[in-house]
């Protein structure tokens, strides 16, 4: 074959899972190739987290224009059921310091800095920014050409408010969720002042029973008053 553009060396490489790669740079002590590849996995699952958030805000928005509020709410209810069940488990078997860890974990999945605060009550986790729907609002998403709709009418996915991001609304249906399976949201959002214009922090409690009523209000469910 003479038309051939790459080597199987090259071939092979590409084929091969960055972390691999980058594992093996940093035991051989090639701290340049490591800092490199490093860069690259970063790059590699930005594109993909960002695809896949702009895919399923397009898929919400079509939903939403095309069949009204209550279908995307149901098709919410439906997409997003996992994670409650994950953790009714995991509040079972898992510690405040574990579950906070976890939350933290997921949240790196992101890929922005995190400001993390403790009071007597909880922890509460900040991105800077939220590299979820803020990234989208500030990316352009809800101007032309996608246009993705700002909801104005009040609604529990929206937590009762107004102007807020469709995007968005996954956060308050995981915690009607939860509600219902678990009593109380294992992670509660204290939403911004507008939504995605800036980050939400998300707090993990170490006694649900300090979780204030409004999280239950908002979401059009009750607190119950048992631990």
């Amino acid at each position: 074959m003479t038309d051939r553009v790459f080597t199987s060396e090259e071939l092979e490489k590409m084929g091969r899972r960055t972390v691999e790669l980058l594992t093996e740079a940093v035991e051989s002590g090639d701290k340049e190739g490591a800092r490199k590849l490093a860069e690259q996995m970063y790059g590699e699952f930005s594109y993909m987290h960002d695809l896949y958030r702009d895919w399923m805000a397009g898929l919400m928005d079509y939903i939403y224009k095309n069949h009204g509020e209550e279908s995307l709410y149901q098709a919410l209810r439906g997409v997003v059921a996992v994670f409650p069940r994950t953790a009714r488990a995991n509040s079972e078997k898992v510690d405040f310091r574990h579950r906070v860890q976890a939350l933290a974990s997921v949240l790196r999945g992101h890929l922005q800095p995190m400001m993390l605060e403790e009071d007597d009550e909880k922890v509460c986790i900040k991105m800077e920014p939220c590299g979820s729907g803020q990234r989208l609002l500030e990316a352009g998403g809800y101007e032309p050409p996608r246009n993705l709709t700002i909801i104005q009418k009040p609604h529990p996915m929206t937590w009762g408010l107004t102007d807020f991001p469709i995007y968005c609304t996954h956060s308050p249906v995981m915690e009607i969720l939860s509600i219902e399976k678990l009593g109380y949201p294992g992670v509660v959002a204290l939403p911004a002042e507008k939504v995605a214009r800036e980050s939400c922090r998300y707090c993990v409690y170490k006694n649900p029973q300090d979780i204030p009523q409004e999280v239950y209000t908002r979401v059009g469910k009750q607190k119950s008053m048992q631990r």
